[in-house]
């Protein structure tokens, strides 16, 4: 399918995880992709595969952001979809009673106020044009409670899935769609080195999802370009699970 044909899309956190597996996606649909990480070197090579152009920059920094989607509508003239899925998730953020306080800042400040800064300068491109797709990675976590808990990543994807559905209502009549992109647990790098550090903390997740395994990233890279397309043309403002079942559960199967 190239239902994203010679559309401009801008992933952050492409260099691995859901984001390259996106930026790869992205490609297959059509799109000339912005791959935008900090980390040069899985960046470089996520741009080099697709054929793209790579951007190196802080998200949480607004002078980084601004120049990102500047060298995006500099390379090729638009700025049609916006992933906006770098974020973090450190061991030392862990229940509130254990997390301090510059843990619970800086994954505030990767997390959601990336989000913020990479909707706040990629909104005036698409409204010149009339039109555009901004997903915003949040997590299942944002619409349920864990007991084993991650405060301020929770936290974060609580505020990413509010600041989503308010923008997807407020620039609805722009032509500009924002929705809250909400994954289960993906086998990803980072999810895979936060288990092998407490097998336990893996296992207690694994037995409540009814799939009964972790998602791949490619999976939720598929429902991401589909949010990107005009076959989400109805969508905005929306919270979309892709969590293998676990927000619908109320006993998982044996």
């Amino acid at each position: 399918m190239r239902r994203l044909q010679d559309r401009v899309a801008v992933v952050t956190g492409a260099g691995s995880g859901i984001g390259l597996a996106t930026t790869r996606r992205f490609a297959e649909e059509g799109a000339r992709v912005v791959c935008v990480d900090l980390d040069e070197a899985s960046g470089s090579a996520a741009a080099a595969e697709v054929d793209g152009l790579f951007v190196k920059a802080d998200v949480s920094s607004e002078d980084d952001v601004a120049r990102t989607f500047q060298a995006a509508f500099d390379a090729y003239g638009s700025v049609d979809v916006a992933f906006n899925n770098a974020g973090i998730s450190p061991p030392d953020d862990d229940s509130i009673l254990e997390t301090g306080l510059d843990a619970w800042r800086r994954v505030q400040e990767v997390n959601l106020t990336s989000v913020y800064l990479c909707c706040k300068h990629a909104i005036p491109y698409m409204r010149r044009q009339g039109k555009g797709s901004i997903i915003n990675t949040a997590s299942f976590v944002a619409v349920m409670g864990s007991a084993t808990s991650q405060i301020s990543y929770t936290a974060s994807k609580g505020g990413v899935l509010a600041m989503s559905r308010e923008l997807g209502v407020q620039f609805a009549r722009d032509g500009v769609r924002v929705n809250a992109l909400c994954p289960g647990p993906v086998n990803t790098p980072l999810l895979r080195e936060l288990f092998a550090k407490d097998p336990e903390r893996a296992r207690r997740r694994l037995v409540h999802i009814p799939l009964g395994r972790f998602a791949e990233a490619s999976e939720i890279a598929a429902a991401v370009a589909f949010l990107a397309s005009d076959d989400a043309s109805f969508i905005t403002g929306s919270e979309f699970l892709v969590d293998g079942g676990i927000s619908g559960a109320y006993v998982t199967p044996l």
